[in-house]
């Protein structure tokens, strides 16, 4: 049965305005600096510069004998002065200049469009560009060594595909089985598994070292055997890794030593040999090839003789402002009464409304950080004085939210992605919040004082018999931390520490 009715219903959305700030609060200082960048490009009517009071303004644009302007732009270091002046003594000079013309600002053929990019550089003005330089690629440096050998089309096309199949680790982990399907579907090529394996064996031959190999025994045994002269320990490393691949992944030194009748030297220099041996042939190139970013930190905090002080790094933030053009251009179309006035009008008012409102945006992203900042400095003052992280106290995002009146999400965009530099090194905003953990004396201390004490005592541990995470709980109790084994191995899986049995060296 169908039934129509009335309902009143109370609905919280965010305004474009809103969406705006919340998307700038969550970017860090160089993600923003490109944003504004973008900003100035789609809206003409913002541009770089101090904000301009109305005398400057107006003595910025003076009316000439002829009814037009001329106006002075600010373009950072240098200025362009843009003289529209109509002279009748010159013969060359276009009528079409006596005036500003709608037409100047609308394409004809494609109805009510205005311009907004236009391209100022002339001819002869110096183009700087700065040259980006690539290197081949993982595979491509594997096909150019493909390309020297002496093989016919068919083998060089059978090899190309397998070099495919090999993962940016360097590795075939491809069934070879599999490949000779996809080849022959895919390629329509055929071939078997002993002309694979042939020509896996000569990619196996190429640089870097390990490539090719069908796991992580292959490799080092492919990195070892190309190792020259070979030396005593060199021998002994692949036999090592050939006949006892399992106990040494797991430091069973002990037992490796019983087997072969060696002592403790000798196997010493053939885990210096193994160590040294690279896990990821295929991730040797990919790294010349990363782009290394710099961490460029949103706040500064110094300490002057005791006191700290805070700012919040603008680095190469521009000033903005509402273009004065465009504020007399609407000025001026404001007081046509023409339909095509009025669309232009529209366009103009839509385009100084959106640079208000982002330049509001950046200024109230601006007081945002600040204040959050400011009470993450005040909680965290005595760790900011002299960097000890024993000194860290509890701090969950409700407790900055409650000091500064603003949501919980909000501090977490804060926090998330922006980056402190202090005297004791850089550090990430949402590095200082932990849980808290209970003492014997009923104190609360921060889980990062818990984590720097199982640190310390693992880099002070014997190597040769480490701290069991019995043991380290056992050494944190002693200390009067309420905590469980197990609360001690995920504190020590978040450091990125293994278990004792893979920290032990001989």
């Amino acid at each position: 049965m169908l039934k129509q009715s009335l309902q009143q219903k109370l609905l919280q959305k965010l305004s474009p305005q809103q969406i705006q700030l919340m998307k700038l609060l969550q970017l860090p200082t160089v993600a923003l600096e490109q944003r504004i960048k973008e900003e100035l490009e789609s809206n003409p009517a913002l541009e770089e510069g101090e904000e301009r009071d109305e005398d400057d303004r107006d003595d910025d644009f003076e009316e000439t004998e002829d009814g037009l302007y001329e106006d002075e732009v600010d373009g950072g270091d240098e200025s362009e002065t843009i003289d529209v002046v109509n002279d009748d003594r010159d013969d060359d000079r276009s009528k079409t200049e006596d005036s500003f013309e709608l037409n100047e600002f609308m394409d004809e053929d494609e109805g009510y469009s205005y311009r907004e990019q236009v391209n100022n550089s002339g001819p002869d003005d110096e183009q700087r560009e700065m040259p980006l330089s690539q290197g081949p690629g993982f595979i491509d440096q594997l096909l150019t060594q493909l390309g020297l050998q002496p093989l016919d089309d068919h083998h060089y096309q059978v090899g190309a595909y397998l070099i495919g199949n090999i993962d940016e680790d360097g590795y075939m982990r491809r069934d070879l089985e599999a490949v000779i399907d996809d080849i022959a579907f895919g390629q329509n090529i055929q071939t078997n598994k002993e002309e694979l394996t042939e020509l896996l064996e000569l990619i196996q031959t190429f640089d870097p070292p390990g490539v090719g190999a069908r796991d992580l025994q292959e490799c080092l045994l492919l990195q070892l055997q190309r190792k020259m002269p070979k030396s005593a320990e060199i021998v002994l490393a692949m036999r090592v890794v050939r006949e006892h691949m399992d106990e040494f992944s797991k430091k069973h030194y002990d037992k490796i030593a019983r087997k072969l009748g060696v002592d403790d030297d000798s196997l010493k220099l053939v885990i210096r040999e193994v160590t040294r041996l690279n896990p990821r042939p295929g991730n040797s190139t990919g790294d010349s090839q990363r782009t290394v970013q710099d961490i460029i930190p949103d706040f500064l905090v110094t300490n002057n003789d005791g006191k700290l002080e805070l700012t919040l790094n603008s680095r190469n933030l521009p000033d903005l402002r509402v273009s004065s053009m465009y504020n007399n251009m609407l000025q001026e179309y404001s007081r046509s009464k023409d339909k095509s006035s009025k669309e232009a009008v529209s366009f103009i008012k839509q385009k100084i409304d959106s640079a208000k409102w982002f330049m509001d945006a950046l200024q109230q992203r601006h007081y945002t950080l600040l204040f959050t900042m400011q009470a993450i400095l005040e909680h965290q003052y005595a760790y900011f004085l002299d960097g000890d992280e024993t000194h860290l106290k509890p701090m969950i995002l409700k407790d900055i939210a409650d000091k500064v009146s603003l949501d919980i999400s909000t501090v977490s965009r804060v926090a998330n992605s922006k980056y402190v530099q202090t005297q004791f090194g850089t550090f990430l905003l949402k590095s200082f919040f932990s849980e808290s953990l209970s003492t014997d004396s009923g104190e609360e201390v921060s889980t990062r004082e818990v984590k720097k004490i199982l640190q310390d005592a693992i880099s002070g541990e014997n190597k040769r018999k480490p701290l069991t995470d019995d043991r380290l709980t056992k050494i944190l109790q002693d200390k009067g931390y309420n905590i469980a084994r197990r609360t001690v191995a995920k504190y020590r899986e978040q450091l990125e520490i293994p278990v004792a049995r893979m920290r032990k060296e001989l």
